[in-house]
């Protein structure tokens, strides 16, 4: 390993320390670890763009901007008000539903997109019924992670593998969507057995709970009919352009002949439409909008894509990748340790350039093996490992930084003792699915 390899992994390992440490935000950690790197020109000043995902930080900051708003209306309490009373004031029963919604809903939208639109409610939910949020958060972002890698379009790196590797929507149905059920179920049954007794409350908190929630109203919650009004429609439309994005231009062309029918919209570019349009019709103070922005946790992904793409940038991350993989023998090998160096990898860096490195790296194993299997290990691992800390994952990052906002207070190492915990279990149930179902 070169001078400048070395001095790219000190520092992203002093980042971590800072990170782990907790003494310095995590924003500003990331921030010092990427000035670190450009100042000594491991990241030449042209080339910073390229390992900035702006994708990922403006459909962050394009659903804050939506998610800012609508909350003015109430939009955010009707909704938790009405997810409550159907859990009928138990807090297992909250965070089962709420993690079921999360799952399903972040299959078939951006996993970010999801917490930033459930994590309010969930709070609300949480102040209501007097409960810690903590367990009803980490229960959410790790529902939203397992229910990402379900679809082709709920995680990034799933959609760059079938970008690669030509896979289908349906094939992800096929060999991903039945894991994730039962890693769902698993994880239901850990969080109830980790969480479970510090939830549970006795007959007469169970009627003041209930009373509780039935004294409210939930048509009451809505502050301003006209703003609910304007978000339930622009939410919708957003919803439905995610499902539609990469095919926007064959609808058009049917109405608008000069439109490409090959055009097709970004995930981002989606998020920023829709909060243009909805700051415009609902004439919102954008000054008091934009105060509200999470503008810790973008500068923080923001200076994380720098200091990984130092690792890429130097070769460090595809060198290790390669040494795992140089002396496999068969597909077998190959998906165990794909799999797992996936995941782990995936806990420590951000899962998009992990992807990026790996899947040239299978393409070249297809001249001695059928790498087929392979796909799908590194689909498992590099979404589920975002489960193992804090920083493992977009959502993860999310989530974190509204509790924060909240004065709720996740730490690093608590997240850590659970997370790993999830990671080994919904991964290894994964590996073996997966083992069974190419019969190796």
């Amino acid at each position: 390993m070169d001078t400048v390899a070395l001095i790219a992994v000190a520092v992203f390992l002093f980042t971590y320390a800072l990170i782990i440490d907790e003494r310095i935000h995590r924003a500003v950690a990331a921030m010092l670890g990427a000035a670190i790197v450009v100042f000594l020109g491991v990241v030449p000043w042209e080339a910073l763009l390229e390992h900035v995902d702006f994708g990922t930080i403006f459909l962050l900051l394009g659903m804050m901007i939506i998610v800012n708003t609508a909350r003015g209306s109430g939009l955010f309490e009707f909704i938790a008000i009405r997810t409550a009373k159907l859990a009928n004031g138990s807090p297992i029963r909250v965070l089962v539903l709420f993690a079921l919604v999360t799952a399903v809903v972040s299959a078939f939208l951006d996993n970010v997109t999801t917490v930033l639109l459930l994590t309010p409610m969930l709070l609300y939910v949480a102040r209501v019924m007097k409960l810690n949020p903590v367990p009803f958060l980490v229960t959410e972002i790790f529902a939203s992670n397992i229910g990402g890698a379900a679809t082709l379009i709920g995680d990034p790196p799933n959609i760059m593998i079938a970008s690669s590797a030509g896979l289908t929507f349906n094939e992800f149905l096929i060999h991903l969507a039945p894991i994730m059920v039962v890693d769902m179920a698993i994880l239901l049954l850990m969080m109830y057995l980790i969480y479970g007794r510090s939830m549970k409350v006795n007959a007469d908190e169970r009627r003041e709970m209930v009373r509780t929630l039935n004294n409210l109203d939930e048509r009451a919650a809505i502050t301003d009919r006209a703003l609910f009004r304007k978000s339930v429609t622009v939410i919708a439309f957003v919803v439905l352009l995610f499902f539609i994005h990469d095919r926007i231009g064959e609808i058009l062309h049917i109405f608008l002949p000069f439109v490409d029918p090959a055009m097709g919209l970004e995930p981002a570019e989606v998020a920023l439409i829709g909060a243009a349009i909805l700051l415009f019709w609902s004439r919102q103070s954008p000054e008091e909008i934009f105060e509200k922005i999470e503008w810790p946790a973008l500068f923080f992904f923001g200076g994380l894509f720098v200091i990984v793409g130092a690792l890429v940038e130097t070769g460090v991350i595809a060198s290790i990748a390669a040494v795992m993989v140089e002396n496999v023998g068969s597909t077998g090998e190959a998906m165990f340790i794909v799999t797992w160096f996936a995941a782990i990898a995936s806990a420590i860096v951000d899962n998009i350039p992990l992807t990026a490195a790996m899947i040239p790296l299978i393409h070249d194993l297809g001249a001695t093996m059928d790498v087929y299997p392979l796909w799908w290990s590194l689909a498992l691992g590099a979404c589920l490992g975002g489960n193992g800390t804090a920083i493992g994952a977009s959502a993860n990052v999310v989530v974190i930084g509204i509790a924060e906002r909240e004065g709720i207070g996740i730490t690093f190492i608590d997240f850590l003792k659970v997370g790993m915990l999830v990671l080994f279990v919904t991964v290894g149930v994964g590996f073996g699915m997966l083992w069974l179902t190419f019969g190796m």
